[in-house]
């Protein structure tokens, strides 16, 4: 669906009659944008004027000079607004909600809705939105109302039971995200539970792209509560239109309670991740303790027996050394005519390689 076949009048503007007489009640009439001073003067029906494009001139036009709105109120139907608002005039009141739409990558994207509610008439306004948001989705609560009303299963009495019906199309959209959302968490806490974590990486991102989502529908829904239960009590508001604006801040509040549980729900799947990957990091920390400690033990008794070798080395060693010089053979050794010669030499051989065992066993060496 193009932007053009959303505006159902082919221009930025569409101006419907809603007949409210008891033989014609529902029926829809489609009128010129300059057939609305006559209109608003009736007495009968209700005005439903729906601007899909805001920036177009035309749309200021009928905002502006046609409606008389504030030109503050003007500016903020024309422009994007990131927080939902709500201001009372003196024959109308404004408000700027909005719905969620699922992006790519887990990105939530702010549609706006603002509506414009007199006595007399209703003006919806499709705030700009997103170019990756198609155009059919900013029209959507919009165009399932007309349809309502057009086979006659809604027969709005007034500008605020219509826009009424509005805001409820847009909370079951919050619903319908939120059910999404609440679908992707209970998927979540099943790997979880069952241990099928995969990329760590990739799970967190899962995680924190469903508590993103959760906030944002929460934040939506908590602020649009707000705002319409403070108008509701308004002196400006007609009794009628006091309980209608109640009904709304009644269904955006049951949409954050919704919105708090399950956004509890997941921070309590996040820290039964976090704990289980706390132990699983404490368990391979341990093991890695552990195999830190018997290379340990290994390279101690390693050293031990390191140390038992080399001390039985330097003990064979003293009677080796004995034993070659007096190998030698020159002519000029004395001690090789001595007839006890050869038991000193041995004496020699065995008393320093039992000094050098002392000496060892002392050290712990042997």
């Amino acid at each position: 669906m193009t932007t053009k076949l959303a505006t159902c009048a082919g221009g930025p503007v569409t101006v419907r009659l809603i007949a409210a007489g008891a033989d014609d009640a529902g029926a829809v009439t489609e009128l010129p944008v300059d057939a609305l001073p006559a209109l608003l003067q009736r007495p009968d029906g209700v005005v439903w004027v729906d601007v899909t494009d805001p920036r177009d001139p035309e749309a200021g036009r009928v905002l502006g000079d046609l409606l008389g709105f504030h030109p503050l109120a003007v500016k903020d139907a024309r422009e994007r607004n990131r927080v939902p608002k709500a201001h009372g005039y003196a024959d109308h009141v404004f408000f700027i909600i909005h719905k969620p739409e699922l992006g790519e990558r887990g990105h939530v994207h702010y549609v706006e809705l603002d509506l414009f509610i007199g006595h007399r008439f209703l003006v919806t306004v499709h705030g700009p939105v997103n170019p990756r948001v198609p155009p059919e989705v900013a029209v959507r609560e919009t165009s399932a109302v007309l349809a309502r009303i057009r086979d006659g299963r809604l027969e709005p009495r007034s500008p605020f039971e219509l826009a009424y019906a509005v805001v409820s199309t847009l909370v079951r959209q919050q619903e319908d995200f939120l059910e999404t959302v609440t679908a992707d968490v209970w998927r979540l806490e099943q790997q979880v539970t069952s241990g099928r974590l995969g990329d760590p990486e990739a799970f967190i991102e899962e995680l924190f792209e469903a508590r993103h989502q959760l906030l944002a529908v929460r934040t939506m829904a908590a602020l649009a509560h707000a705002i319409c239960g403070s108008v509701a009590t308004l002196p400006k508001i007609t009794e009628g239109g006091g309980h209608w604006v109640g009904q709304m801040s009644a269904e955006f509040g049951r949409v954050r309670s919704v919105a708090d549980g399950e956004r509890e729900y997941l921070d309590g799947v996040i820290d039964f991740y976090q704990t289980l990957l706390t132990l699983r990091s404490s368990l391979a920390t341990q093991q890695q303790n552990e195999a830190a400690h018997r290379l340990t033990e290994a390279s101690y008794a390693q050293n031990e027996e390191i140390k038992k070798i080399s001390a039985w080395a330097a003990i064979l060693f003293a009677p080796t050394l004995v034993g070659t010089v007096y190998g030698m053979n020159f002519q000029q050794m004395p001690e090789l005519g001595w007839a006890w010669g050869y038991p000193l030499a041995l004496l020699m051989m065995l008393c320093t390689s039992v000094a050098l065992h002392r000496v060892f066993h002392r050290t712990g060496w042997l």
